[in-house]
């Protein structure tokens, strides 16, 4: 497997690292190496799968929980607070079974 360089860029004011790079080869078939400490970082277990999104020139990995965390964060903008939509679906339920 290729050697990776890893870079981090720390934030000197707050002392935080706000960007990690790591530079690595694509080998045959197209596979890259995701380092252990990012593997962990993410929760990424061996076997997993994972996603792969195309952010312009970007490749962005992620894993399933991650994006289903996003979607559900973008889904609760749109119910409003105090709403419960499991409560909704249910009486929705009831109603149509009513009719029936």
């Amino acid at each position: 497997m290729g050697k990776c360089v890893i870079m981090t860029y720390y934030d000197m004011y707050q002392e935080m690292c706000i960007m990690q790079i790591v530079k690595t080869r694509v080998t045959q078939g197209g596979r890259i190496v995701i380092p252990a400490e990012m593997r962990k970082q993410l929760g990424i277990e061996i076997g997993e799968n994972v996603n792969l999104e195309l952010e312009s020139d970007s490749l962005k990995v992620t894993t399933s929980q991650a994006a289903l965390r996003r979607i559900q964060a973008s889904l609760k903008k749109l119910v409003p607070e105090g709403v419960s939509l499991v409560d909704e679906l249910i009486a929705d339920r009831r109603r149509e079974a009513e009719n029936e």
